[in-house]
């Protein structure tokens, strides 16, 4: 089982490999299987529960998902990215909920600010990371991110959250 501080210090990592775009360092960090979901919310103030029937503000079913924004970002071909929008993460009230041999389930809250078009953007949420902690290295399996502030005045990317 992975310490605390070996759990902390991989969601730093993926954060900081994200702030600096060393996107494919921080693809390293997911696994092929990966979910990777921000649900939306509905008109009656509550989250989405299926990405496959209902709006999701972000969902990718695996890794190629991720690996396609990702590739669509470094050659130009985003609009969302042009011009280049500075972040920083947040990361507080990192907490295991769940651990054994082979996994570890975590739960924290981040702020990321983001400049873009001479404006700063704040977004805030939580998120809960399913960690493979079996092999190697660790790898994120599912990824759920909910975002607090809905009303976004830009695009919303991966690096926003």
């Amino acid at each position: 089982m992975l310490s605390y501080e070996a759990i902390q210090a991989f969601v730093f990592q993926e954060a900081r490999a994200l702030d600096e775009r060393r996107w494919n360092d921080w693809l390293s960090f997911y696994a092929d299987d990966v979910e990777f979901w921000m649900p939306s919310w509905d008109d009656d103030d509550t989250l989405t529960d299926d990405p496959h029937s209902q709006v999701s503000l972000i969902y990718y079913a695996n890794k190629q998902g991720l690996e396609d924004r990702v590739f669509r970002i470094e050659t130009d071909r985003s609009s969302a990215t042009i011009p280049d929008t500075r972040h920083c993460h947040l990361i507080t009230n990192l907490e295991v909920l769940a651990q054994d041999e082979t996994s570890a389930k975590v739960r924290f809250n981040w702020a990321t600010h983001s400049f873009r078009y001479d404006i700063l953007d704040t977004y805030f949420g939580y998120s809960e990371y399913t960690i493979d902690t079996s092999g190697e290295k660790p790898l994120i399996k599912k990824k759920y991110v909910v975002l607090k502030n809905d009303y976004i005045h830009h695009v919303l990317d991966i690096y926003h959250i």
